[in-house]
């Protein structure tokens, strides 16, 4: 299980792990489990950064979070989002069948369309906005977002169909579920430390999951790694906003 938390941080963060853990098929699907749990360490190391600056200017003090935030994670799920983006926009189709070809097909274009610029922009201004926002050290938003973020794609994994063969996340459908859902339940229990607010973010985690599980099984029949990519950047943007809003 080790194999697979070092896999797990290797793969959603930039924080150096050894190389052999990524040969381990093995360690690669039970690697699903610890996902909530490297979010709790993407969080730590941004409660420890926000606690530095609260004394910062707000509008500097959020920029540097965030470029630390992109730093940690290599931008890998906003990658998922601009090409999540430039499909949905660009896989319509006649019928439910090239719809979902057609969206599959864009998916694969490592190029970026003016859709998936647009998103990246609207995203990450929404999160600069709400942590500008909050007020320091806003310790409860930057834990809770990149926590619940990862606990959803544990989440969408065990309760979705891979909608394409061969891809990145195909290896994590073999996920062990037990331990998968109560990986996602502990990193649900993380909220309870935010009081009201926390059951907040987890509401509009929850829904924000449901809606997006809801599109990606009507256009692709099941998620695929880019869909997951794009759901973690939504739920992180939509706690951080929802929380500023209530201070």
């Amino acid at each position: 299980m080790m194999r697979a938390f070092l896999h797990a941080i290797g793969f959603l963060t930039r924080l150096p792990v050894p190389a052999s853990v990524f040969e381990d098929s093995r360690a690669r699907s039970r690697s699903l489990v610890w996902y909530p749990w490297v979010g709790a360490i993407v969080g730590g190391l941004l409660c420890l950064l926000a606690w530095a600056l609260q004394s910062a200017p707000p509008l500097l003090a959020a920029a540097l979070i965030l470029l630390v935030w992109v730093s940690l994670t290599g931008a890998l799920h906003l990658d998922g989002l601009a090409d999540s983006a430039d499909a949905w926009i660009g896989g319509m189709g006649a019928s439910a069948a090239e719809r979902r070809e057609r969206t599959l097909t864009i998916m694969k274009d490592p190029r970026s369309g003016p859709a998936g610029v647009v998103a990246l922009v609207l995203v990450l201004l929404l999160k600069f906005a709400a942590l500008a926002s909050l007020p320091a050290p806003a310790w409860a938003a930057v834990l809770l977002a990149p926590v619940l973020a990862r606990a959803a794609l544990t989440l969408a994994f065990v309760s979705t169909p891979y909608a394409r063969s061969g891809g990145i996340g195909s290896a994590l459908v073999d996920a062990p579920r037990t331990a998968a859902i109560a990986s996602v339940l502990a990193g649900v229990a993380t909220c309870a430390f935010a009081g009201w607010r926390g059951a907040l973010a987890l509401a509009v985690a929850a829904l924000t999951f449901a809606l997006w599980r809801r599109a990606c099984l009507r256009r692709l029949q099941g998620m695929t790694g880019d869909t997951c990519g794009a759901l973690a950047e939504i739920i992180e943007a939509v706690v951080l906003v929802s929380l500023a809003l209530t201070y």
